[in-house]
């Protein structure tokens, strides 16, 4: 017989997505019913710094005044339409305006899904619509990295490179996963940076001689692999590839669906690391995590060329019901007013550095491998051996260990492979930086005296 807790009718009735199970059996399930500022409070009234921003998305926190107004002015309004049949509500042309203008492109179109996976999903089927329409229909092979993570449908997660997707019988057939742009644990003994780079972009180029050209849809990349544990592109990698691309005519995709509306400390990622894309898949920051929205923009090439594959049949045959919704739309044209300007990019500017010289010092520990990261987006690697970058021996869980640890003394962090990765909302103040330095720092000493 179970008991009547929170936690035991979570246990009982819901499904878990991305959970250590094990973890959740021992500890229970940690349920959430408010939020103040970067603080999230549980059912038994223990507050939580949120380092996570959620899940990379409550960038201005989690009761913040102008978009709950937002939110709450529009369903007054005019509560929930669709974008079909000629028909849309003028928050989402609002919104497209809005979003062409801060994108990286003099001109555009903008489509909207209800998440980044099916914005990704969604661009994909554009290329298939794309190639077709234009004489191409063998132009279908979808080129991502190992480690990106590009979403859950079964096209986002074919073209997401981790290893778990085998427990569906993914990646389906046509999505090839190149080498990952990770030089400090992929890099060969006596290879410079820059050599790597050379590296990868030779097998990139390699790849689209094998497979041919003619059968290669698009490549899609994350500025900074995010949910593969915050990983940036080794020196010059946009610079080596992105010309490789265009000879041989394959569109670039940049996946902005963690880095945009600021977490790199620009706008966009594809502005950090100063490439052109084609077009831009966004989500997350897009609403703050107030709405479930993502977006596919498009650069003025693919969206003339599209715009006429539509009309060659009439139509562009794809679409969901709550696209463009206009409570997401409202909220989403308040967050991008919020991020850029009313301080919050600016907040991630003046201290990202503060941040990173903080995990710095606590990078100093002789079990933390490597600290990696940009802007408000970081991770440190645990490993056994910092002079051989040994991991532990996964039984021992150290990653989930360390965010186990890190929720009891009051923070959240995310654990990815051996890897804790801070990820905090754009408010974030020094003084609660200094509360998340602290607390993280006193968890690994505690796990890492447990098993190093």
């Amino acid at each position: 017989m179970r008991d009547n807790s929170w936690e035991s009718k979570a246990d009982e009735f819901s499904l878990y997505g991305f959970t250590d199970l094990p973890s959740v059996h021992e500890r229970g399930t940690v349920v959430v019913t408010h939020g103040k500022g970067p603080y999230i409070y549980d059912t038994h009234g223990r507050q939580y710094l949120d380092a996570n921003s959620g899940l990379w998305n409550m960038v201005a926190g989690f009761d913040h005044p102008g978009l709950i107004k937002a939110a709450q002015d529009q369903y007054a309004r005019f509560p929930g339409y669709h974008a079909f049949f000629g028909r849309m509500s003028d928050q989402t042309v609002m919104l497209s305006e809005k979003l062409v203008e801060v994108s990286p492109f003099a001109s555009g179109k903008v489509f909207y899904t209800n998440s980044g996976s099916e914005a990704n999903d969604t661009m994909v089927k554009i290329l298939w619509f794309l190639h077709g329409a234009e004489g191409k229909p063998q132009k279908r092979k979808i080129l991502t990295r190992i480690n990106s993570y590009h979403g859950v449908t079964a096209v986002s997660a074919s073209m997401t490179g981790k290893p778990y997707n085998s427990v569906f019988g993914l990646p389906l057939p046509g999505f090839l996963h190149l080498g990952c742009p990770h030089y400090w644990r992929f890099g060969r003994p006596g290879e410079t940076e820059e050599q790597f780079t050379a590296r990868l972009a030779a097998e990139l180029e390699a790849t689209i001689i094998k497979e041919g050209a003619d059968t290669i849809a698009g490549f899609f990349a994350e500025p900074v692999m995010g949910a593969g544990g915050v990983i940036p592109p080794s020196k010059g990698y946009f610079q080596a590839v992105a010309p490789i691309l265009k000879k041989y005519g394959i569109p670039l995709i940049a996946d902005e669906v963690i880095c945009g509306f600021g977490r790199t400390g620009a706008t966009w990622g594809c502005e950090t690391y100063d490439f052109q894309p084609d077009a831009v898949i966004s989500s997350k920051n897009l609403t703050a995590g107030y709405f479930p929205m993502g977006a596919v923009i498009l650069g003025p090439d693919l969206a003339n060329r599209v715009q006429a594959a539509s009309e060659a049949v009439e139509e562009f045959p794809h679409g969901f019901t709550a696209s463009g919704h206009p409570v997401g739309c409202a909220i989403a044209l308040k967050a991008i007013d919020v991020i850029l300007n009313e301080g919050l990019a600016e907040n991630v500017n003046r201290l990202s550095g503060r941040m990173e010289a903080g995990l710095a010092q606590i990078a100093q520990n002789p079990n933390i491998g490597e600290l990696r990261g940009v802007g408000y987006m970081w991770a440190l690697e645990a490993v056994a051996d910092r002079a051989t970058k040994t991991p532990f021996d996964g039984k021992l869980s150290v990653s989930e260990r360390i965010a186990n640890t890190c929720t009891d003394m009051g923070l959240i962090c995310r654990p990815l492979g051996q890897s804790i990765v801070l990820c905090p909302p754009f408010i974030l103040t020094e003084a609660q930086m200094d509360e998340m330095f602290d607390k993280l720092d006193k968890a690994l000493k505690k796990v890492f005296a447990e098993v190093a």
